[in-house]
């Protein structure tokens, strides 16, 4: 009856041991830190080399518009919701001002000096060089088969260059038009080392205007409050306060002309309209006169005058809110809340005005007249004084001509960079080098589906009979081999139950000899095989060793090397090949001559031999069993290394001459289910798997509470 039994794993892996997972970061500390560092000392460099960028800024103040106090005293009746702010920051962003910067300021030519790709530009500004720079006051390409055609531009000396290009080889001179092949290029002013070279590329004005406005910030300092700051960024610190200076001036100059032809186009109105509205005047006044006298001096009664101010009254406030209509019209759509407001007031005023009319109309004939008549020469006077006040104030506006734009400060750069922040730049380093390492780390913990733990093996139901720990010796070695001869890994293995038998792992295989003792006491006979799942696993280490200390309590151990394919124990123990386990079975040697009695060792031994063209025929052969049974006659144990269960039979026929087999799973390498298979495989061929030993088990902080951890804790100690 097998001894292993398929049980029903309860795991929690639903749950996040939290524990663990500190100790996997703990354990992955080499790596974290060395990606982490990584990314630190490439923001480092990219903090160092990366081009500075500047930011120039200016502070501008739109007041209310002068001359507009008309439509200002709607604020004590009607909601003050003009706009301020939003349709300036509109036009100082549109194309009409960037676009005159783009012009005055020739920014479709982009000048760019040429250095050492990625880190040149950098390295010249850290070593102190001077920026070389040359002015272009003229530049026009046209190159076909080129969305942005470029040219190279490199200086001779103080007054020469020469340009170069697609089929496009001339040189001119400073403060000279060069015109030639498409090229139209003035260059005004050179500041630059002989043999500089710069690459000049023409982009087009909506290009040119489309970077501007991705650069430009406009900010309002406040609700409400006309102040306007202009931000630009980039890594010229003259040519951005440059640039900021043309916006600000642009944009004065333009709300100048602006308000100055408002004011013209009003006053040409108003000098047609009052001498038509005086002439309307004096007739009206003449009517009233030629009146009076034709009724001898007819008089107003007192009600008469009263209704006359009121009807004079709601004339004047009528004529008020049509021009108020006009400037507001200019503002707002019908729809907007001040327009229906006015709309509302001037339908009060047209109901009281029917209203009066209706008293005029009760009274006696003559005074309706005179009334009627008194009426229009008010009203007409009335309206004469406010177009004669309106004209008044416009040639005052137009005479200043200051517009409601006014530059507080001027454009200045900010002496420091705002692009990049060194020390924001190496944080972000630090937190992408973490973030990257600990994904690295988790998926590493994720992926990993090898055994980590003893109670891995036990949920299945398989007995762990020894937990090994690494070697630091055996390992120092296996890495020097590999990296400096670049050999098979088994080829660096050493024999450790003798070189260093104080050694941990050592320790582990002697508590294997004693959890084996008791294993083996029903066995049918003394047989031990060792086996695994897959190569590399640690079956020559664990049998070798494992004789080596049976063999230290005076018992004989015979050590067969049943690996016919690539069996390594004649290097191991440094002995010949010859006579060896093929051999006794091809019949080719006797017993008697093929066991090696080494005198280092406390085992007798038998080694693999030549590798035969068919290992598991003669595994079968009656040859193999009459070795067993001369063994195990001969022998306190028997201890047969065999070649990996999933990668041959070999171990299954060898199996059924053992009395008691052993399976060897490596730490993180083998998973629990290779090793459930290896059983299945073994049960399917009649052969009982005892239990299995962890081998190659690494001190880890994640498996700190877990199973094994504190096994091998104590060495040997002279105190």
């Amino acid at each position: 009856m097998s001894s292993v039994r398929n049980k029903t794993a309860v795991t929690d892996s639903d749950e996040i041991d939290l524990g663990r997972l500190v100790g996997e970061l703990i354990d992955h500390r080499k790596l974290i830190i060395s990606v982490t560092s990584l990314f630190m000392l490439l923001a480092l460099v990219y903090a160092l080399f990366a081009t500075p960028i500047y930011q120039a800024d200016a502070l501008v103040q739109v007041e209310q518009k002068q001359g507009n106090a008309l439509l200002n005293s709607l604020s004590q009746v009607l909601p003050d919701s003009q706009p301020q702010s939003a349709p300036e920051i509109a036009l100082l962003r549109s194309r009409m001002i960037l676009g005159k910067t783009v012009d005055d300021l020739n920014l479709q030519a982009k000048i760019e000096e040429n250095h050492f790709p990625i880190f040149g530009r950098g390295l010249a500004r850290l070593s102190g060089n001077k920026a070389n720079n040359i002015a272009i006051s003229r530049l026009y390409l046209s190159i076909p088969g080129e969305d942005v055609p470029e040219v190279e531009v490199q200086v001779l000396d103080k007054n020469k260059f020469s340009v170069t290009g697609e089929g496009i080889e001339l040189t001119g001179t400073v403060g000279q038009l060069l015109e030639a092949k498409g090229i139209s290029l003035l260059v005004s002013e050179i500041d630059a080392e002989p043999g500089t070279t710069f690459t000049v590329s023409y982009i087009s004005r909506l290009k040119a205007i489309t970077n501007l406005q991705d650069n430009l910030t406009i900010a309002d300092e406040g609700k409400d409050t006309g102040i306007l700051t202009l931000s630009l960024t980039g890594d010229d610190q003259t040519q951005i306060k440059n640039i900021i200076d043309s916006i600000s001036t642009n944009y004065l100059a333009q709300n100048i002309a602006r308000q100055a032809a408002q004011d013209a186009k009003s006053l040409e109105f108003l000098s047609e309209q009052l001498p038509k509205v005086r002439s309307d005047l004096d007739l009206a006044e003449d009517k009233l006169n030629g009146y009076r006298q034709q009724k001898d001096s007819v008089d107003l009664s007192l009600e008469a005058k009263a209704v006359l101010d009121q009807i004079v009254n709601v004339d004047n406030q009528l004529n008020e809110l049509t021009i108020r209509e006009s400037e507001v019209s200019q503002l707002f759509t019908k729809e907007h809340p001040t327009y229906k407001a006015l709309m509302e007031k001037r339908k009060t005023l047209q109901e009281e005005k029917n209203k009066l009319n209706k008293r005029v109309s009760a009274m006696p004939e003559t005074q309706q007249e005179v009334l009627r008549l008194s009426r229009d020469v008010d009203s007409g006077r009335a309206v004469y004084m406010q177009l004669l006040n309106r004209q008044q104030e416009l040639s005052i506006a137009k005479s200043s001509a200051i517009g409601n734009v006014r530059i507080i400060d001027n454009a200045i750069t900010q002496p420091k960079p705002v692009k990049p922040n060194k020390v924001l730049v190496i944080l972000l380093g630090i937190v992408i080098g973490l973030l990257i390492s600990l994904g690295l780390v988790l998926a590493r913990v994720v992926l990993r589906k090898g055994i980590e733990s003893p109670e891995q093996l036990e949920e299945l139901g398989i007995n762990v009979y020894a937990s090994v720990p690494v070697s630091e010796e055996f390992a120092k070695r296996v890495e020097r081999s590999s990296k400096w001869k670049n050999k098979n890994r088994d080829e660096a293995a050493v024999f450790l139950a003798i070189e260093n038998p104080a050694d941990l792992a050592i320790e582990s295989i002697r508590g294997l000899r004693t959890s084996l003792h008791f294993a083996m006491m029903e066995a049918r006979n003394n047989v031990l095989m060792i086996t695994g799942a897959s190569p590399n696993a640690g079956k020559t280490f664990i049998s070798s060793n494992l004789a080596e200390v049976i063999a230290q309590t005076g018992k004989k151990v015979l050590f067969i090397d049943a690996d016919l394919r690539k069996g390594y124990t004649h290097k191991l123990f440094n002995t010949e090949n010859n006579n060896g386990l093929s051999d006794i079975l091809s019949g080719k040697s006797s017993i008697e001559k093929a066991v090696q009695k080494i005198s280092k060792i406390g085992f007798d031994y038998i080694s693999r031999g030549m590798v035969p063209p068919n290992p598991a025929e003669l595994l079968m052969h009656k040859r193999f069993g009459e070795l067993i049974a001369w063994a195990n006659e001969h022998y306190d144990l028997v201890v047969m290394d065999t070649p990996p269960i999933l990668a041959v039979t070999d171990a299954a026929v060898i199996g059924n001459y053992a009395g008691t087999t052993l399976l060897v799973a490596r730490f993180e390498q083998n998973t629990a289910k290779e090793i459930a298979v290896s059983i299945k495989r073994f049960e399917q061929s009649g052969v009982n798997i005892k239990g299995c030993i962890l081998n190659g088990v690494v001190k880890k902080v994640s498996n700190y509470y877990g199973y094994g951890y504190n096994h091998y804790g104590y060495t040997y100690t002279d105190k």
